[in-house]
């Protein structure tokens, strides 16, 4: 089994313990994708050898073809039964060279379609891209219900190829490790007395890119009229991607209650630091912050969209607001803080839900399956 992402910190996290537990079940499983920095931490963890295809996150179409090239090499020296490929990059190349390679199984899990925010031309290229991955994959997996169908509405519609593992989600949450513990509500403590901030005081964490597609622009406006509320960002600024506007980047730079703890490794301890979950993204296909935070007890504001909407019931154990609109999201944060008896009660249900929904056991299992009855019927 070939398991292809564009980049490898997708590996590290987004697929984080899959290729031990697929290993353990007798599977031969090679990781693969462009060069990076923790490729090496990521071969440790994972105990699977790690190839290198210089694959990139831009329309490049010769270093593109380049890649099929080497991939295609790669699967036949490999003799790879499946193909699984993550990320949109990823998966042009993989199953188009799967295809090609004979490859009987060849699988493209689908997490978020950066379409879905852009227009005009670079949006046909990427409508078209997407139908040639279809094209070539024996299955398509949107991780979310909404996502799927998004896509066959839009993109690709065939019932027989398109399929949502378990309740949705690329790997599910280990809520053995997001669970709380007295060391991690001692790190907790120290991230809140090193900045100063007292018992009691209100703070809300948002983890993820700093870019305007995760609603940091309307974050920020609500920001600058939100009292007695500490915002932490937890993530590093992705500026060639969608960078801020202006009056965010002051905003950000002046006001004292946000607070920019920069990419933290092991986000646990911020998220215990905090009161709720803020995140106000415009696509997504299936995120796992809301997962990781509500595993720990946080509600959340997320904006109704894609997989988000399919976490977060309103009211129940967070709230939903329109993307884009700072004005709602404010209103959020203020009945977050103002609204006690709601906010206990969301509390309560967070870590329940994500639990009994998108456990990783739950995930692994329907995918063990899927590997299955695809081995059986293809190989």
């Amino acid at each position: 089994m070939l398991r292809i992402t564009t980049v490898p910190i997708s590996l590290k996290y987004l697929l984080k313990g899959q290729f031990r537990h697929f290993t353990s079940l007798g599977y031969k499983v090679v990781a693969v994708s462009a060069d990076g920095a923790e490729i090496g931490e990521f071969v440790q963890e994972e105990q699977v050898p790690h190839r290198v295809i210089p694959l990139t996150r831009k329309i490049t179409p010769l270093r593109d073809l380049y890649c099929i090239f080497k991939l295609y090499s790669l699967i036949k020296k490999e003799k790879a039964t499946i193909v699984h490929t993550h990320t949109p990059k990823a998966g042009l190349i993989g199953m188009i060279a799967a295809y090609l390679a004979r490859v009987p199984i060849r699988m493209h899990t689908v997490a978020g379609l950066p379409l879905m925010e852009i227009t005009g031309v670079k949006k046909r290229v990427l409508i078209w891209a997407e139908r040639i991955t279809y094209r070539f994959a024996t299955r398509v997996y949107p991780n979310s219900h909404a996502l799927r169908a998004f896509i066959e509405q839009n993109i690709y519609d065939s019932q027989d190829k398109i399929k949502v593992i378990a309740n949705g989600s690329s790997n599910g949450i280990d809520t053995d490790f997001f669970k709380r513990t007295p060391y991690l509500d001692e790190q907790a403590a120290a991230i809140r007395k090193g900045k100063n901030i007292p018992e009691g005081a209100k703070v809300a964490v948002f983890i993820g890119r700093i870019t305007g597609d995760k609603g940091m622009n309307e974050l920020m406006k609500a920001m600058k009229n939100v009292k007695d509320v500490k915002l932490f960002l937890i993530g590093d600024f992705e500026p060639d991607l969608d960078p801020l506007s202006d009056e965010a980047m002051r905003e950000m730079d002046s006001n004292p209650e946000i607070i920019w703890f920069g990419f933290q490794p092991d986000v646990r301890p911020y998220l215990l630091a905090a009161d709720f979950l803020v995140f106000p993204s415009y696509r997504e296909g299936f995120p796992n912050v809301p997962l990781q935070a509500g595993a720990l007890g946080l509600p959340g504001i997320l904006t109704d969209i894609n997989g988000c909407n399919e976490i977060v019931e309103h009211e129940t154990n967070g709230l939903l607001i329109p993307p884009r609109d700072a004005n709602a999201l404010e209103k959020a944060i203020l009945r977050m803080i103002g609204e006690p008896e709601l906010f206990a009660s969301m509390k309560k249900e967070s870590r329940r839900m994500v639990e009994e929904r998108y456990g990783r056991e739950v995930v692994w299992k329907a995918l063990e399956d899927e590997y299955s009855q695809l081995t059986e019927n293809h190989v």
